[in-house]
């Protein structure tokens, strides 16, 4: 008989390393945070996991026969053995978090890209739930995403599939330059840091009077807020931002297929404005099999990858 009560998912952030503690049905018991010590290249990282896992079951007064395991949420590129591809928000070069983790838990471990869990978390219990095929992507500082097909994770070879936010768009822009290097990528234009640059050069490009010029910094939210009582320069930015996103997604829908698009991310509180811009663009110019998905907006917040990561022990 199958003696596995509980398991833990962990999500690595770049500033806190989010915690939760799972039934074997999936049920959150509890869910806590620590601080990610970036100190050192990220070396007390993994310590400091397997001491907070270590604490928690002596609390609990469970013991290790009753895990099932651990599942982790990596900021960068996994493979499916368990290394990380470098992974500069933690200071990690190349390693295998998985074989570092079971040495230092002694429990079964199971590790992905955060932004891979997040997407695996919305399909089990969130914006994706009832579906087996999903991309989600995420708008935040930066654009990342996530492919689940068949229930399950497709990370690619070097653990890249769902870099959504790498995706070129204009390759002849070259006013600003992404995170990577890049030129004219998705995220220059979709992230929250993109909405704002959009915003001030469309301000910078005309003269049309706006209420968006009132304001002394323009944020994303403005953006939504404005458009939303009717300015038409901060509506004609949210059709640009629907343009950008429903184009990319359709691209996607061209080689994965899915059931449904899960938006999320801070700039998915916009809501339905986002989604209808999004939607509109989508199905503007493509062959009808790809036509009419499902675009709903992620519900689980900043719990997505602690779900997503004891999603990947249950599975």
């Amino acid at each position: 008989m199958d003696m596995k009560k509980y398991c833990f998912g962990i999500d690595i952030g770049g500033t806190t390393i989010k915690c939760g503690f799972f039934t074997a049905q999936g049920e959150l018991l509890e869910k806590w945070e620590i601080p990610t010590r970036k100190e050192d290249k990220g070396s007390k990282i993994p310590q400091d996991v397997a001491d907070t896992i270590a604490a928690k079951i002596q609390e609990k007064g469970i013991v290790k026969d009753e895990i099932a395991g651990v599942g982790l949420g990596v900021p960068g590129p996994v493979g499916e053995d368990g290394t990380v591809h470098q992974c500069a928000n933690l200071g990690w070069g190349i390693i295998n978090i998985k074989n570092i983790m079971e040495e230092l838990t002694g429990l079964p471990v199971q590790a992905g890209n955060d932004a891979n869990v997040a997407a695996l978390g919305e399909m089990w219990q969130g914006g994706g739930r009832g579906f087996s095929d999903v991309v989600m992507v995420t708008l935040g500082t930066g654009v990342g995403g996530g492919v689940i097909l068949d229930g399950r994770i497709r990370a690619g070879v070097c653990g890249a599939a769902g870099e959504i936010g790498h995706i070129i768009m204009e390759e002849e822009d070259t006013d600003a330059v992404c995170g990577c290097g890049g030129h004219g990528h998705l995220e220059q234009y979709a992230s929250a840091t993109g909405i704002v640059r959009m915003a001030k050069k469309k301000l910078a490009a005309d003269d049309a009077p706006s209420s968006l010029r009132t304001l002394e910094t323009i944020t994303a939210k403005d953006v939504f807020d404005h458009a939303k009582a009717g300015d038409q320069t901060a509506n004609d930015l949210v059709d640009m931002l629907g343009r950008y996103l429903g184009m990319a997604l359709y691209n996607i829908a061209a080689v994965v297929d899915p059931q449904v698009f899960v938006i999320g991310g801070g700039v998915s509180r916009a809501g339905d404005i986002l989604l209808n811009a999004i939607e509109k663009h989508y199905n503007e110019n493509g062959i009808s099999a790809l036509l009419g998905k499902e675009f709903r907006l992620a519900t689980l917040g900043n719990d997505a990858g602690i779900f997503g990561c004891a999603r990947m022990l249950l599975d």
